[in-house]
């Protein structure tokens, strides 16, 4: 689906939307915002490309295989988009040509190993999620099956393991943000309602843990499965989202980004957030299961979200904006 921002009241109009390739769950823009890659979160794991210069995604060509089950995230770094294979536990490179359309072949996977305490979540690897540094240098993919994040680099279109960084076993690391300074990372964990803080070296690509911050003020009242993370662009906030108790949860960034503070939790409007995305001081949210994106204000002073409204999209996983909606 696509749709238009009011840069007042960061309301959405829909203009279409397109059937390209099944289980589009994850999306990234080119850096120039004209193409959009999508992944097929299918057994047998796709991305595809399409032009977004007009008012509907135009697919400029048949997906692309990843040699990897169930693909989840996709980034663009270094000339090429990368997807993170959950169902396989792998990181694919495809080459991404001038035009902004992608190779017919992949160039190279990265297969992780290992496993995790959590009998049934944890039994193999699950790259959840891949994408690039501040820096540009390094590629970082965030494993919930073996509890770990790998610093990569591209070698000849391949990734290659630069580092494996251990978190907290039993946490289910899902989804990674920087902090803007880019001394600083958060990995927010999916199978403890937590967000670990961790030092981020570029220099030697290196990540460090310093400490967990519960995304909840008490105990769940039932399931709780974080999904969502993103910071502010001037450093101050970091939100993520809670599926089962359905809440956005709002971070205080303290000490140049080594802290978080839990401000509080407002519900997210919707049943099952997937995915969140900020946007000149206006928060969007992808509700899976109601089947919607729901938009709100936030508070430059404390960060909280107000809700504002909501566009109808069947099984939304994913919304990204291609540029600030600044008044």
């Amino acid at each position: 689906m696509a749709a238009t921002v009011d840069p007042v009241s960061g309301a959405l109009t829909v203009l279409g939307s397109v059937n390209g390739v099944p289980d589009p769950s994850y999306l990234a823009l080119s850096a120039t915002g004209g193409t959009l890659y999508a992944v097929s979160e299918t057994a047998d794991g796709a991305v595809a490309a399409y032009r977004v210069t007009g008012d509907v995604p135009e697919q400029t060509g048949p997906p692309v295989p990843v040699g990897g089950s169930g693909p989840t995230h996709l980034s663009v770094f270094d000339g090429h988009v990368l997807t993170a294979n959950y169902g396989s536990g792998s990181v694919t490179a495809v080459p991404v040509r001038a035009d902004g359309t992608l190779a017919r072949v992949a160039s190279g996977v990265l297969r992780h190993t290992g496993s995790g305490p959590h009998t049934r979540r944890q039994q193999g690897p699950h790259a959840h999620q891949v994408q690039p540094d501040p820096s540009g240098r390094w590629a970082v993919s965030v494993d919930l099956g073996t509890d770990s994040v790998r610093v990569c680099a591209l070698r000849d279109g391949s990734p290659v393991l630069h580092r494996e960084h251990a978190l907290r076993p039993g946490s289910g690391p899902r989804h990674l943000a920087f902090h803007p300074g880019g001394g600083h990372a958060y990995v927010v964990n999916e199978l403890t309602p937590t967000v670990t803080v961790c030092r981020w070296d570029a220099s030697e690509g290196s990540l460090k843990p310093l400490s967990e911050a519960a995304v909840l003020p008490g105990a769940p009242a039932g399931d709780a499965y974080p999904s969502g993370l993103v910071v502010s662009p001037d450093g101050r906030f970091v939100w993520t989202a809670t599926r089962g108790e359905d809440v956005l949860s709002v971070f205080a960034v303290e000490g140049a980004g080594e802290t978080l503070r839990l401000i509080g939790t407002v519900p997210c409007a919707g049943i099952w957030p997937r995915a969140v995305a900020e946007s000149g001081g206006f928060l969007y949210v992808a509700n899976e299961r109601s089947g919607d994106v729901t938009w709100f204000s936030l508070d430059p002073a404390t960060g909280l979200p107000r809700r504002g409204g909501s566009v109808a999209v069947p099984a939304a996983s994913c919304v990204v904006l291609d540029r600030p909606a600044l008044p």
